[in-house]
């Protein structure tokens, strides 16, 4: 596989950034550049829209990274046929070499692994000043409509599940039953094959166990010289917003731009009509004590109750008291948290352990956005295991 060194890899990049410009000029927009095509939603809704148009593309996954670099093993980004890209390997470095790479995995129609080296003191000396300092490998497959975008259309759907699976990628091998690009996806047994036979992918089983149990991807050879990236398949996050107050539209607007798949649910039709909820994914009027028949509450991993009325807060948090969410959070002071608790009996014994209140980490927020900031900065600790809500934890 190719690999190339420091200032190989700036030489392509020069050439490449150049042509990137010339198009930005031309198109009057730097779509690489736009920062909310970052997230997997984002990377998603391209692939569907291409998908749709037939469009042939390229799936660049990064596999193994040495030192400091942007993204990490198991990463993604796609790339159109026109050069366009949603998502970052980089932060904008390495990306127009990987279009003109990937230009040539469509042409020829085999995948290929591209190997960029930063850690000398050729960045420097081209002037760049990336200086991340680290090595970075990356496995670039052709999607198209004969093979029904597969493995990425699988992935895809994996990353729209309720439950977490595991990715098994070959990119190297020397045995044809093990091709490069061949793909499992597992979540307990077999989901998904690509470009293998069921005997063969118990081969990859092992792996994908231990990744799901450590969350980490990994690149991992063996040696007859297979090479496999064995990486989670986490769910995007989803968000339940109970509450439709003006303070929740940037809440939805943020979550939204990490690529949150966010629900608003509120009982006043005025609040859902006045409130720009446009970046939500479903918009609900419902009924209060209605919550468990109207939504669905096993699939959301965060639930933040903010509609501001004493009671209307207590009958949600009397029907959330079983369900399992990582995050659960009600807006207000510590008081007013500890008055829902004691009024809910039983049901606030139970969610004593788990109910956030105050909602957000401390970062002196004074204002609905950065309310909003501090809450989801919280809410994304705890949904990467970083930690747990200060206000749940020193609670007694």
């Amino acid at each position: 596989m190719p690999r190339r060194k420091g200032w190989q890899s700036k030489v392509l990049h020069c050439a490449a950034q150049l042509e990137y410009r010339r198009r930005a000029q031309c198109n009057r927009q730097w779509s690489w550049y736009a920062p909310l095509r970052m997230s997997i939603h984002r990377i998603i809704a391209s692939f569907q829209r291409w998908r749709e148009n037939a469009e042939p593309m390229v799936l660049a996954t990064v596999y193994e990274t040495l030192g400091s670099t942007y993204s990490k093993a198991g990463h993604r980004i796609l790339i159109a046929a026109n050069g366009d890209y949603q998502g970052l390997v980089s932060g904008g470095c390495l990306e127009g070499d990987l279009a003109v790479r990937a230009r040539e995995v469509l042409e020829s129609g085999v995948p290929a692994s591209v190997t960029y080296d930063m850690r000398d003191d050729a960045d420097e000396i081209w002037g760049l000043g990336v200086g991340c300092n680290g090595l970075i490998r990356v496995f670039l497959q052709p999607l198209n409509a004969d093979s029904d975008y597969e493995p990425f259309a699988s992935i895809v759907s994996s990353l729209l599940a309720v439950r977490p699976s595991c990715l098994a990628l070959v990119v190297a091998s020397q045995d044809p039953h093990l091709p490069a690009g061949a793909t499992l996806i597992w979540a307990g047994t077999p989901r998904h094959l690509w470009q293998l036979e069921q005997q063969t992918a118990e081969r990859l089983v092992v792996g994908c166990a231990a990744a799901a149990q450590a969350n980490t991807a990994s690149c991992e050879t063996a040696a007859d010289g297979l090479e496999v990236l064995y990486a989670p398949l986490n769910p995007i996050p989803k968000l339940l917003v109970l509450g439709a107050g003006l303070d929740a539209v940037p809440l939805v607007t943020f979550a939204a731009g990490l690529g949150w798949l966010v629900t608003v649910a509120d009982h006043r039709p005025a609040y859902l009509e006045h409130g720009d909820f446009s970046a939500a994914e479903h918009c609900e009027l419902i009924v209060p004590a209605e919550l468990t028949q109207t939504v669905e509450l096993s699939q959301f991993d965060a639930i933040v109750v903010m509609s501001h009325h004493l009671a209307t807060d207590h009958t949600y948090l009397e029907q959330l008291a079983d369900v399992p969410a990582a995050y659960l959070g009600v807006l207000g002071p510590r008081a007013r948290r500890e008055r829902l608790l004691k009024a809910l009996g039983e049901s606030g014994a139970a969610l004593r352990s788990r109910l956030a209140g105050p909602v957000g980490l401390e970062i002196g927020a004074d204002s609905p956005e950065s309310i909003a900031l501090s809450v989801l900065a919280e809410v994304h600790a705890v949904l990467k295991g970083a930690a747990r809500p200060a206000t749940v934890s020193g609670a007694g």
